[in-house]
């Protein structure tokens, strides 16, 4: 069985960067409050009228170029998003369409801010499998057109930014490089910790005033925050630990660490329990905010662009969020 890598690697994130000072004219919150809890300075908000796919679009044809993959080499796209364009079809049709690539197969993953880890696993499959030599994996959010940017919504609204990232998948140049495994984790009985309510197809009718304009702004993201962390701080380091095991190495091996960026305090205490240095975690949530299915390939982005990842590294990318759902991969660079 052949093994797949990360052949190149793309971005996108939008021109408006959105500062915590910002906010404060919208609501009752104040910069250090924000970064004391998050450690985010600001977030990048989209101009009301791009979609995800049109970021995935211009990360991905970044990945191509980067991976020397023409477009008619994709065989398939994989695409990661809790922000589609529409509610149907999948948004990875409308990028498909904008990459001009009709006839390839393409899907969206909504598994939140582990979608960019669940699609790199399939996209991985594929590729050792030999039923694709070339998979397009994105992952981009517009989460700015739908926070509740008041007081009332501010303990989510605080954390959320948008962009893209995308990588081409396709056989390793090396048996000794590429990705070494990928491990998925799911606990749906804590869906209601973290999660947008409305509009759904169990409510008749699906959208109404109140649940836009009502005390509990069901149309917006809940998050039991403190729940989320308790849990986010335990489930990443087991599956951080499951991926070193599964290839008989340990953390002394690891090189990098590229985690979801929800929360800076969240990295900051899974590097701790491992005894990482800070140059050895890959942290950009103070510019960017959440990014959910975009923030890990941003934050691999830059440490690729940045020198931090060179041939023959290990690096861990790891994530935790609604669902619950966590992940990690392990890959050799």
């Amino acid at each position: 069985m052949r093994r797949a890598h990360i052949l190149g690697i793309g971005h996108y994130v939008p021109e408006r960067v959105v500062t915590n000072h910002d906010l404060t004219r919208l609501m009752d919150t104040s910069d250090e409050w924000i970064q004391q809890r998050t450690g985010i300075r600001e977030r990048r908000f989209s101009d009301g009228c791009t979609g995800a796919a049109d970021m995935g679009a211009v990360a991905a044809r970044e990945a191509m170029q980067n991976a020397g993959v023409q477009p008619e080499q994709i065989d398939c796209i994989v695409f990661a998003t809790l922000s589609p364009d529409v509610d149907m079809p999948a948004s990875a049709f409308l990028l498909q369409d904008k990459l001009d690539l009709p006839g390839v197969p393409a899907f969206d993953v909504r598994n939140q801010c582990s979608g960019f880890l669940y699609a790199l696993a399939v996209a991985d499959q594929f590729v050792k499998t030999e039923t694709f030599d070339h998979v397009l994996v994105v992952g981009a959010e517009v989460h700015s057109t739908g926070l509740d940017l008041s007081t009332r919504g501010r303990d989510v609204a605080v954390i959320f930014g948008d962009g893209a990232g995308a990588v081409v998948v396709g056989p390793s140049p090396s048996a000794e490089r590429g990705i070494l495994s990928t491990h998925l984790h799911a606990e749906g009985k804590y869906a209601e910790k973290l999660w947008i309510e409305a509009p759904g197809s169990r409510l008749r009718p699906r959208l109404t005033e109140e649940m836009i304009t009502g005390p509990e702004g069901r149309i917006f993201p809940r998050m039991e925050g403190r729940y989320v962390f308790r849990h986010a701080v335990t489930r990443m380091p087991e599956v951080i630990r499951e991926a070193l095991d599964a290839n008989g190495l340990n953390i002394s091996n690891l090189d990098l660490l590229v985690p979801h960026q929800a929360n800076l305090r969240i990295n900051q205490m899974v590097a701790m329990e491992f005894g990482l240095r800070e140059e050895q975690v890959v942290n950009n949530i103070d510019r960017y905010g959440n990014t959910t299915a975009a923030s890990i390939p941003l934050a691999l982005y830059e440490a690729v662009r940045d020198g931090r990842v060179q041939p023959g590294m290990l690096i861990c990318l790891a994530a935790f969020g609604a669902g619950f759902t966590w992940g990690a991969a392990l890959v050799r660079w």
